[in-house]
């Protein structure tokens, strides 16, 4: 699918959007990360779980965006029982290497689970529809004290690769004093699982058509960060979950130029394509 090589937000700028202390040295290191859009069929169409970040959130605090965070060093454990494409295809997809990529699988489903309650994980064939017994494992997972590999192994659940799709590859404007470098992922409700807000990073969470997203961030309702906007732009095309998942998409890493205009944002793609 075709990007817009430029898009504009008619809103006033974005108090997310931060400036670096030291514009004058080296941008900060951008941090390994992981996205997970979820995606559902209702009543009018395809829909996608967001959250609305606490105000007080050190990185996009006050916005509203996709479950996801961070890579944690134990996403790299080889241990982890997996099912469905192997690291070195999610390398391919993603160009790092194959301990970056389990690391960025593992942090997707570990994120997903931890901010929305969505766990991408079964046994045999099959998918874990009723989450309720991992309820203790959630908070666990989310105060650092168990991996997710060691989750999965007392439960006795195998990571469900195949569940997601690798979608995106963004990394935080050098302008900013906090960066990642962030794989977004999608993947579809799994049967019988709910998301739900139970997060301390989100103080309001739920289901919106693409549509809706905008509008409520072009009517300053609620504040979306540069790819959350184009990723729901793209989404606006498809009418289901499964029409989405079978879209054929290249990852290209993409690093935007934030250009400030007066009370708008203007968000280059051009030359920050590598």
């Amino acid at each position: 699918m075709d990007r817009p090589r430029e898009f504009v937000f008619d809103i006033p700028v974005n108090p997310g959007i931060a400036t670096r202390g030291n514009a004058d040295g080296p941008p900060a290191r951008p941090r390994d990360a992981a996205t997970v859009i979820l995606l559902r069929d209702g009543a009018a169409g395809l829909e996608v779980f967001l959250q609305h970040r606490v105000k007080g959130m050190p990185f996009a605090g006050g916005m509203t965006v996709f479950p996801g965070g961070g890579v944690d060093p134990r996403d790299t454990d080889a241990s982890v029982s997996w099912a469905g494409p192997p690291p070195s295809w999610w390398a391919g997809q993603f160009t790092c290497d194959d301990s970056l990529a389990r690391a960025l699988v593992c942090g997707a489903v570990r994120e997903t689970f931890e901010e929305s309650g969505v766990l991408l994980a079964g046994t045999g064939d099959g998918v874990v529809e009723d989450v309720s017994p991992y309820r203790d494992a959630r908070k666990a997972l989310e105060g650092k004290e168990v991996s997710l590999a060691g989750f999965l192994a007392d439960a006795g659940l195998t990571l469900r690769a195949d569940l997601l799709l690798p979608w995106a590859h963004w990394v935080t404007p050098e302008q900013e004093p906090r960066r990642y470098d962030t794989r977004f992922f999608a993947a579809k409700l799994p049967e019988g699982q709910r998301a739900d807000g139970a997060t301390s990073e989100a103080d309001a969470a739920g289901w919106q058509l693409p549509r809706d997203a905008i509008a409520d961030a072009r009517e300053g309702r609620r504040m979306l960060m540069p790819p959350t906007w184009l990723m729901l732009s793209e989404l606006e095309a498809f009418t289901t979950a499964d029409e989405a998942l079978a879209s054929s998409r290249e990852i290209v890493r993409t690093i935007p130029t934030l250009v400030r205009d007066g009370d708008h944002i203007r968000v280059v793609l051009d030359s920050s394509e590598a």
